[in-house]
């Protein structure tokens, strides 16, 4: 299991993960010395070069894993349609992490109703081997076609949480699990607390092949409740 933070570029992780004086370009390898993974959510705003990923991978230990959030432009303005270059340009400078490129996640405008067909078109053009994890955020989604379409591709549904509810049904649609934390239910706000990250490691047992990301990230909360879910599911 792997567990990290969506993003790692918070200013007010200084004084949490950051020691005070550490310049930020050096703030990605002493993310690494403390985690194995991350969300890259920099890509949903505006992608970087392929030369940007390269020197990610070169920043970051052996090992190190970096999943990807895919552009706004292929999910949210032009909502799958047409997906065949968005996904091609998307992959040509991920690539540029190698091995250690884990899933793409394809997060879903909450206002896009199901469209299987058009999930199932986005799918097909992701090169064998890469593994696409899809966050639905309307209820229209939850229909046994839209399973059918993700387990055929072999992509996740990504599970997602929010004060301590699963937003999504716990569908295992394939051989690993996406995860994403976004919003604690614990006081200070957004942290969570052991009982739901307790909750969340009974979900998930025996489950070693798993990608959890929390997105929760004010005041170093996605720091915080990461390493206790370290521990929380250490064997």
């Amino acid at each position: 299991m792997l567990i990290g933070t969506s993003g790692w570029q918070y200013t007010d992780w200084r004084d949490v993960l950051y020691p005070p004086g550490l310049p930020q370009r050096a703030w990605l390898q002493r993310y690494g010395e403390v985690f194995t993974t991350v969300e890259n959510n920099n890509a949903f705003y505006r992608l970087p070069k392929r030369a940007t990923f390269e020197a990610w991978h070169d920043n970051t230990p052996p090992g190190f894993v970096m999943a990807v959030k895919a552009s706004r432009y292929l999910t949210h303005m032009k909502r799958l349609n047409d997906p065949a270059e968005p996904v091609a340009r998307l992959m040509a400078a991920a690539g540029g992490l190698g091995a250690k490129l884990g899933p793409i996640l394809l997060q879903l405008p909450p206002t896009l109703q199901a469209e299987p067909d058009r999930l199932d078109e986005c799918l097909r053009r992701f090169p064998d081997g890469v593994r696409v994890a899809v966050e639905p955020r309307h209820p229209t989604w939850w229909t046994d076609d839209v399973r059918r379409v993700l387990e055929h591709h072999g992509a996740a549904l990504c599970w997602a949480d929010r004060l301590g509810r699963p937003l999504t049904p716990l569908w295992r649609t394939t051989g690993w699990l996406y995860l994403r934390f976004h919003e604690g239910p614990a006081d200070p706000w957004p942290h969570y607390d052991d009982a739901t990250l307790r909750a969340w490691a009974d979900r998930l047992d025996g489950a070693d092949d798993a990608y959890v990301y929390f997105n929760n990230d004010p005041g170093g909360a996605a720091v915080r409740n990461a390493l206790r879910f370290t521990d929380l599911t250490a064997p």
